[in-house]
């Protein structure tokens, strides 16, 4: 069982459903292994529920299995020995049980009953209007393929669609709870690990009794009996029909080629054949399109780069991938030093910058909020963090280095003439600047920030 960490928000959601004397419909939906089971797991405690997880079999099986659960669940023999062909007399039986506190029915990977029966959703969305909404009951849709969770629950194509009372999209826990599942690692290792396992709570627990980092990934990751070592062939065979071309986009963004043109010329496509590939590899949190933080319309910016925003995706493609012949033939040790050799460089220290600015966010030293926290690129400056306030005409410009040495003067002052270049307010603004250094500053740099009111330092 996953450990229980972060998630306060999904059960106050769900807690607040729960409360209502009405009925309530929920959908949840997130990738794998993201721990929704163990959300509704920890929800479950206390409350009188029926758990019930549908499989990819055929709907006759899966009825029979829902019923078998339900007869179990308001303990009558009559309902698991009766001949039922019908969803709908399963749930009356439940429903007309007079319950003393609300019942919880869960189904958990809801999509595969569509999937199986593409009138499914019609089928429960008669059930829902005639007899669920009618009690008081709280009904629990669950489910890990999101282009079909969408698509049978949310979308405006779909029959349940309007029916539902809340939804929760559950993703990656955020860095600040790391330390939680594993306690006891330095902020390094900390960093190292969420670098490879990103906020996915079942790859996390993977690597809880690794040593270090590089015997985690020796031991989950190039192990090809592991999980681990293709899973995202299993994430992408699950959402799309065609793996290849989303692999190659991956491919490409993993290199480097970060704009829409390098992508399609590394790809040998054009740019317009990449728009809808681009658009569900967004849509599965795989993805991301960023533009400099001070564009005032980002959808119409010309300046987008698309990112890899799964930390592990990330890893995989760069470091795993192209080196998967080697692992094939049994070359892990071949390839495990060529991982030690580019694993900061390549990997870690761009996720340490995204980690800073998560933390920026949450900070409570600087003098004001910042609603906008993100990049800032052009031709020739690039700035790791760059943050607004645009109602109080404050702009922090911030550098991230996950050196092993301390950092000195003259990464601030190398910050100072890269801020002078930005033109957001130039004249109107007040400036401020952070730097993150994983290893400490040196003592010129401890007494430039007392010196300072403008400058900040965080380890």
């Amino acid at each position: 069982m996953e450990q229980f960490v972060d998630r306060e928000l999904e059960i106050r959601t769900l807690e607040k459903e729960y409360a209502k004397k009405e009925s309530s419909l929920v959908v949840v939906y997130g990738r794998r292994r993201v721990g929704k089971t163990t959300l509704l797991s920890e929800f479950m405690k206390g409350k009188k529920a029926l758990y019930f997880l549908a499989t990819q079999e055929a709907e006759a099986l899966n009825r029979s299995a829902f019923q078998e659960k339900a007869a179990a669940f308001i303990e009558s023999p009559l309902l698991a020995e009766a001949s039922v062909d019908k969803w709908d007399t399963i749930f009356k039986v439940i429903v007309s049980c007079g319950w003393e506190k609300k019942p919880v029915l869960i189904i958990d990977e809801f999509q595969y009953l569509g999937k199986a029966n593409p009138a499914f959703p019609s089928v429960f969305q008669r059930i829902w209007d005639e007899i669920l909404m009618k009690s008081s009951v709280m009904v629990i849709l669950c489910g890990s393929l999101i282009s079909m969770m969408v698509s049978q629950t949310l979308s405006y194509n779909s029959p349940l669609y309007g029916r539902r009372t809340a939804q929760i999209r559950l993703r990656q826990i955020p860095f600040w709870y790391y330390r939680e599942f594993v306690p006891g690692l330095s902020r390094k290792e900390q960093i190292e690990r969420y670098a490879v396992t990103g906020g996915v709570p079942k790859y996390i627990e993977s690597f809880a009794d690794c040593t270090d980092i590089f015997a985690g990934i020796e031991e989950n990751i190039l192990n090809r009996t592991g999980y681990l070592y293709e899973e995202p062939y299993f994430l992408l065979q699950q959402e799309v029909a065609e793996v290849g071309g989303y692999f190659s986009v991956l491919r490409a963004i993993a290199f480097g080629r970060t704009k829409l043109s390098e992508i399609a010329s590394f790809m040998g496509a054009k740019a317009t054949d990449l728009t809808r590939t681009l658009k569900t590899l967004i849509e599965l949190d795989l993805v991301q399109r960023e533009v400099p933080v001070t564009e005032e319309n980002p959808e119409k910016s010309k300046k987008g780069l698309y990112r890899i925003t799964d930390y592990y995706i990330r890893f995989w493609f760069t470091m795993i991938y192209p080196n998967q012949g080697d692992v094939e033939q049994g070359n892990v040790t071949y390839v495990m030093e060529k991982i030690k050799k580019s694993f900061v460089r390549s990997h870690t220290a761009l996720v340490y910058a995204d980690v800073c600015r998560e933390e920026l966010a949450v900070r409570k030293d600087p003098p004001c909020h910042f609603p906008k926290i993100g990049r800032y690129w052009d031709k020739n400056t690039e700035i790791d963090i760059v943050a607004l306030n645009e109602e109080e005409g404050v702009i922090l410009f911030g550098e991230c280095k996950y050196w092993s040495g301390n950092v000195d003067v003259d990464v601030f002052y190398r910050l100072q003439e890269k801020a002078g270049r930005v033109t957001w307010h130039k004249g109107d603004r007040k400036e401020l600047y952070c730097i993150f250094s994983m290893s400490g500053f040196s003592p010129r740099l401890q007494e430039l920030a007392e010196s300072r009111d403008d400058l900040i330092l965080s380890e």
